[in-house]
């Protein structure tokens, strides 16, 4: 299996109202060299400031990022090519980022190539914890 670490940014609380911004993922190997990262265009005129705080970019830089079709479709891409099999998804915060990551793939994709579940980055923890 090929767990791929993932992380994102959004300007609100859920997808489809407001947008993902922000997309980093890195297949978790030895040395962490394989990642992507993307930055999306807003889906919605809706945002809530402190949640784009968050991100570090004002809604001006936003709004000239990727189109998310393009970013999702990349992204797809770059999961198959790292993994020679079932990728995993994993984040700390895996509620969150997988709702958005869900959603835009199905939205701008058709599919998601997760498949319909994801890891918390404490369950990685606790799987390889056994092989240190």
């Amino acid at each position: 299996m090929a767990y791929i670490m993932v992380d994102i940014e959004a300007d609100g609380p859920i997808p489809g109202d407001y947008s993902m911004i922000a997309l980093g993922a890195v297949l978790v190997v030895d040395g962490l060299h394989q990642h992507f990262h993307g930055l999306l265009k807003p889906i919605s005129d809706n945002y809530i400031p402190q949640a784009l705080a968050v991100s570090g970019f004002s809604r001006e830089e936003t709004l000239s990022f990727n189109n998310p079709e393009h970013v999702m479709k990349d992204f797809a891409k770059w999961i198959t090519k790292v993994s020679k099999d079932r990728p995993i998804f994993i984040s700390d915060n895996n509620g969150f980022d997988w709702m958005f990551v869900c959603w835009y793939f199905h939205h701008f994709t058709g599919s998601n190539p997760f498949g319909f579940s994801s890891q918390n980055l404490g369950s990685l923890y606790a799987k390889f914890r056994q092989f240190i």
